[in-house]
């Protein structure tokens, strides 16, 4: 059994290295992945459902996680990006990526009111967005407080996919303020940006 050790590595490091290791592995061949925390385990039992691929994880005496994964007998060729992504790769739809709590440069004020009526406006296409990617300061938008969080619901009733990165979501301390939507990892982000038919990247 393979044993990859990703230990104090920041995301997407251990979805793409479990990846690797699966396409080099036998049909139903276990490989285990040891990570330090828990979004790095969210972000691989994803990848896994996505990959059509059996799940399981342990958590160790020293606070470490350790995720068992099955090489499927029939390899997924799409973007393992979990479920929450897949309507963007490749369908043509729209996929918007906000990388910041406000819009443009200059005046944090100005660009605050902006990004708002943007999203709002997001509500009023003919045709919404098929997934709105958060990463940076734009998954302030997504959590507790943001003034935008009924427009997003709205967009959600639409149908869009709303996702926040796991890593920025720690980095400000917002992972348990998360309002809306799901959190996903930066390889699953630049998967779903690289495949989208469209592509508004703020």
């Amino acid at each position: 059994m393979t044993v990859i050790n990703v230990l104090g590595k920041p995301c997407p490091s251990p979805v793409i290295e479990a990846k690797k290791a699966l396409r080099k592995s036998a049909p139903g061949e276990r490989i285990q992945v040891l990570v330090d925390n828990d979004i790095s385990r969210q972000n691989l039992e994803k990848m896994a459902k996505g990959l059509g691929c059996p799940f399981a994880y342990e958590k160790q005496d020293d606070g470490n996680i350790l995720v068992t994964l099955e090489a499927a007998a029939e390899p997924a060729t799409g973007t393992p990006a979990g479920p929450e992504l897949s309507p963007a790769g490749g369908s043509g739809g729209l996929v918007v990526a906000i990388g910041q709590n406000t819009m443009g440069s200059g005046s944090d004020e100005l660009g605050a009111i902006l990004v708002k009526a943007f999203i709002y406006s997001l509500t009023e296409l003919d045709t919404p967005p098929e997934t709105l990617l958060f990463f940076n300061s734009g998954v302030k938008l997504t959590t507790e407080g943001s003034n935008v969080i009924a427009d997003l619901k709205t967009l959600e009733s639409k149908g869009a996919i709303i996702s926040s990165c796991g890593t920025c979501l720690d980095f400000y301390k917002l992972k348990e303020k998360l309002a809306i939507g799901n959190v996903t990892n930066m390889y699953a982000i630049a998967s779903a940006m690289g495949e989208a038919g469209k592509l508004i990247n703020l």
